[in-house]
């Protein structure tokens, strides 16, 4: 759901993630014609980045408990 979202209002995608200030350029870009395809490039990217961040996370917490 999240990347239909990034693909059709990707500033939203943006505010969604905490990125409030991404989101307001990344919505000056979607108002262009011409600056929709790299709002939605950088609305991917963005979440592809966050499932990244995620699974490292889980992975560290996961690597510290087995530790301990």
């Amino acid at each position: 759901m999240r990347y239909v979202i990034a693909f059709f209002l990707p500033w939203l995608s943006l505010m969604l993630q905490g990125k409030i200030l991404s989101g307001i350029i990344c919505l000056i870009l979607q108002i262009t014609i011409i600056g929709w395809v790299p709002a939605v490039i950088w609305a991917f990217t963005a979440l592809n980045r966050m499932y990244a961040d995620r699974r490292t996370n889980k992975i560290i917490k996961e690597m510290k408990a087995s530790k301990g």
